[in-house]
C-alpha cells in the first residue's frame, strides 16, 4: 500500500527538473508510504514518476519502486496488493521469466509485459491502482481495480498528463491551474462525496473502478472498461444458485474463508477491525479460525451508549479468543481530529464516520501494519435500512395512477422551498420548519423513477441549486436507465450503491483514514469472486422476514452463539448533531460566517444560516446538510489558495 504521482509531457526534457517535480508531487502523500521514496525519469519522453512506499511484501530493496522490468522495456508505479501473486509468479516462472525478488509489484509488472495489461487484469485478484510506461512505444497505461479500493486521479491540460493517488499531488505541480467545477460542487452538496469520474476541479477526473486509461505518443487518450459490475449483476441474477440452503451456506463460507486467507499474506503484522457488527465479526471469525495464534483485533468505544459498540465487540473477541485492543475515546479526542479532516480528505468529503475510522486506524497501527475490514457487506447483502425505506416509498408512489401522479408532482414542485408552518399546528415528527422542502421532495419522488426514493433518502441537500444557483446533473444511474438490465428494484438499489456509494464514500473513507497513519486495509468481502457469487444468491438468503444479511448471519452462526449473531444493525457514527450545538459550535460559527461565505462565492449564505438556526434552536436535526457545508468550507480554506480567483474562473 503506497502512493504515487507522475507527469507525462513531451515538452519537458530536463531530467533534473523532472525529478524535482516528481519529488514535489509525492511529498504531500508521504503518509501513504513512510518507508521509502523513489523517482524515475525518462527525459526523452518527458516522463517523471514519483513513489512513496509502505513496505508490506518483500521488505528488501527488491521491492523498491518505481520498478523497471527485467527486459528494461516497462516501468511501473503501483499502489495495492495482489492476493494471487504466488499463482501468477508460478505461471511466469514456468514460462521462463526470471523474478528477481518476492514482491507482488514485480509479478504484476512482468505479467503485464508477458501477457498484456488486459489479460493480466482479468486474472488478478487484488486491490490496485498503477501507472505502467512502455519505453519502446512511449505509451502510458493507468488502471484501477474492479471495485475502486485504491484511488487514482488524472487530468490532461495544455499537453501535460498528470496523475496521482491523491488530488493534493496534482496541486503540487506549479503549472497546475485548478478551476472549481461548480456542477461537481452541486453533486457534492447532494451526496456528501464526488461520484463517478468527477473531481472537485474541472478537467481532473477519477479513473473509475474497473477501467484502463491509455495515453499514447501522439497525445491521444482512450478510457476503456475491463470489468463491468452491471454485467456481473445481470449474469448473477440470470443464473441463481439452486441447491439446499445449508449447502449454499457451506459453499459461501468456504469462499469467504479463502478470501480472508489470501488477505493475510504479508511480511508484516496483520490484524482486523472489529466493530461488533455482522460484517467485521464474520471476517474476524473466519480469520481466527485459520490462525494458530490470537489475532489482533481493534475496537473504538464511546462513553455515549448510543454510539458505543465496544461491549458486543469485546464479547465477540472473548468468545473467538482474539488478542483484543479497545480504546474508549471521549469527545475531546474525537473533536481534536475534526480540523485535520481536510488534510487527509483533499476533496470535500462529508461522511462524519471518517472520525471513528481514523481513530480505529490509529489504534491498530500501534501493533499491526495490515488490518482486515468488513466493508462491502451492506452493499452485497442488502444491509442498509434505506433499501427497505426506498422500496416502501416506491410502492406508495406506484399506487397512484399515472395522471394523478403527474398532476400531484407538478403541484408540489411549485411549493416554495422556504414554506413553513407554526409548530403548534403540526406534530413535532413532521418538522414543520421543513414543510416546503418536504413537499418539493415528495413531488420529485412522484415525478421520477422508483429509484429516485433512494436518492432522496440519501441526499444531504435535495436541491443544491438553491445554494449554488446552478442546477447540478443527476447522479448517474438514478434516471431509471438500469431498469432494462436489472428489473428488480431492490437489486438495482444495491447495484447503484456498488457503482457510486461504495467506491466514492465507503472505500474513499477507508483508504484515506488508514493511509493517514500508514496502515493497509484489506476487504475480504469485496473479493471480486465474492461479489459475483453474492449476486447469484436467492433473494431469501439476502433478506428474510425483515432481517438483512441472512446468509452472513448463517455463516457466522457456525462460529458464535445466536445472541452474538442476532443483533440489530448500528452505524459506525459520531454524535455530530450534539457536537454542533455544543463543543463544535464556535468552530462551526466561524466556518458558516455569512460574510466569508459570500466572499468565497461557493454557496449562498441565506439558506445556510436558516438551516444553522433550525439546528441550534432544536427545531430540526440538520446534522447532514450542515456537516456537508462545514467540510466544504474547511476544505476550501485548506486547499484553495486563491478562492476568489477560482470562483470567478468557475
Amino acid at each position: 500500500m503506497c502512493g504515487f504521482a507522475g507527469i507525462l509531457d513531451p515538452r519537458l526534457g530536463d531530467g533534473v527538473a523532472l525529478a524535482a517535480l516528481a519529488r514535489a508531487m509525492v511529498a504531500p502523500i508521504v503518509h501513504r508510504g513512510p518507508d521509502d521514496e523513489g523517482v524515475f525519469v525518462e527525459p526523452a519522453a518527458g516522463l517523471a514518476l514519483g513513489f512513496r512506499r509502505l513496505s508490506i511484501r518483500d521488505l528488501s530493496a527488491a521491492g523498491h519502486q518505481p520498478m523497471v522490468s527485467g527486459s528494461g522495456r516497462h516501468v511501473i508505479v503501483y499502489n495495492g496488493e495482489l492476493y494471487d501473486a504466488e499463482d501468477l509468479a508460478a505461471d511466469l516462472t514456468a514460462r521462463g521469466v526470471r523474478l528477481r525478488g518476492g514482491s507482488d509489484t514485480e509479478v504484476l509488472l512482468e505479467a503485464c509485459e508477458r501477457f498484456g495489461v488486459e489479460a493480466t487484469l482479468a486474472r488478478c485478484n487484488g486491490m490496485f491502482a498503477f501507472a505502467l510506461f512502455d519505453r519502446a512505444q512511449r505509451t502510458l497505461t493507468l488502471a484501477r481495480d474492479r471495485l475502486g479500493k485504491k484511488p487514482l486521479h488524472w487530468g490532461f491540460d495544455r499537453g501535460r498528463l498528470r496523475f496521482a493517488s491523491q488530488l493534493k499531488s496534482l496541486l503540487a505541480d506549479p503549472d497546475f491551474r485548478p478551476v472549481l467545477d461548480r456542477e461537481a460542487l452541486g453533486l457534492y452538496l447532494r451526496l456528501g462525496y464526488l461520484p463517478g469520474a468527477r473531481s472537485i476541479f474541472s478537467g481532473v477526473h477519477k479513473l473509475e473502478p474497473g477501467h484502463i486509461l491509455r495515453f499514447d505518443a501522439r497525445g491521444r487518450i482512450a478510457v476503456e472498461r475491463f470489468w463491468d459490475p452491471v454485467a456481473v449483476v445481470e449474469a448473477g441474477l440470470a443464473d441463481p444458485l439452486d441447491e439446499p440452503e445449508e449447502g449454499l451456506v457451506e459453499r459461501f463460507e468456504a469462499l469467504l474463508a479463502d478470501a480472508v486467507r489470501r488477505r493475510t499474506v504479508a511480511d508484516v503484522p496483520v490484524g482486523a477491525f472489529l466493530s461488533g457488527g455482522i460484517d467485521s465479526t464474520t471476517v474476524v471469525a473466519l480469520l481466527q479460525a485459520q490462525s494458530h495464534r490470537p489475532v489482533p483485533t481493534f475496537t473504538i468505544g464511546s462513553p455515549d451508549p448510543a454510539f458505543d459498540e465496544s461491549a458486543p465487540a469485546r464479547a465477540v473477541a472473548r468468545r473467538l479468543g482474539t488478542e483484543h485492543h479497545e480504546l474508549v475515546v471521549g469527545p475531546e479526542e474525537a473533536l481534536a481530529l475534526v480540523p485535520e479532516l481536510p488534510e487527509w480528505f483533499d476533496e470535500p468529503f462529508a461522511d462524519s464516520s471518517a472520525i471513528p475510522t481514523l481513530l480505529v486506524a490509529r489504534l491498530a497501527r500501534r501493533r499491526v501494519v495490515v488490518a482486515l475490514s468488513g466493508d462491502g457487506g451492506d452493499e452485497l447483502f442488502a444491509g442498509y435500512r434505506r433499501y427497505g425505506e426506498a422500496l416502501a416509498w416506491a410502492r406508495r408512489a406506484g399506487a397512484l395512477a399515472g395522471p394523478a401522479r403527474r398532476a400531484a408532482a407538478a403541484l408540489l414542485a411549485r411549493v416554495p422551498a422556504e414554506l413553513s408552518a407554526p409548530a403548534a399546528l403540526l406534530p413535532a415528527r413532521l418538522e414543520p420548519v421543513r414543510l416546503g422542502e418536504r413537499a418539493r421532495r415528495l413531488g420529485r419522488l412522484l415525478a421520477g423513477p422508483p429509484e429516485r426514493a433512494s436518492l432522496e433518502i440519501a441526499s444531504h441537500w435535495s436541491e443544491p441549486e438553491l445554494l449554488t444557483g446552478i442546477r447540478a446533473p443527476e447522479p448517474v444511474g438514478f434516471d431509471g436507465a438500469l431498469a432494462s438490465r436489472v428489473r428488480d428494484l431492490g437489486a438495482r438499489l444495491q447495484l447503484l450503491d456498488l457503482l457510486s456509494w461504495l467506491p466514492e464514500d465507503i472505500l474513499t473513507k477507508l483508504d484515506r483514514a488508514t493511509m493517514a497513519v500508514g496502515l493497509e486495509a484489506r476487504c475480504p468481502l469485496l473479493d471480486h469472486r465474492v461479489v459475483a457469487s453474492a449476486w447469484r444468491l436467492p433473494a431469501r438468503l439476502r433478506v428474510r422476514g425483515g432481517t438483512s444479511k441472512w446468509l452472513l448471519r448463517r455463516v457466522l452462526a457456525r462460529h458464535l452463539p445466536e445472541e452474538l449473531v442476532d443483533r440489530p444493525k448500528r452505524g459506525f457514527a459520531a454524535p455530530v448533531h450534539e457536537w454542533l450545538r455544543g463543543p463544535l459550535r464556535d468552530w462551526a460559527e466561524d466556518l458558516l460566517d455569512p460574510r466569508r461565505l459570500a466572499e468565497a462565492g461557493l454557496v449562498a449564505p441565506g439558506p445556510v444560516r436558516a438551516v444553522w438556526r433550525q439546528h441550534l434552536e432544536g427545531r430540526a436535526d440538520r446534522r447532514f446538510p450542515l456537516w456537508n457545508l462545514l467540510m466544504l468550507e474547511a476544505w476550501r480554506r485548506r486547499w484553495l489558495v486563491a478562492p476568489a480567483r477560482l470562483a470567478r474562473a468557475a
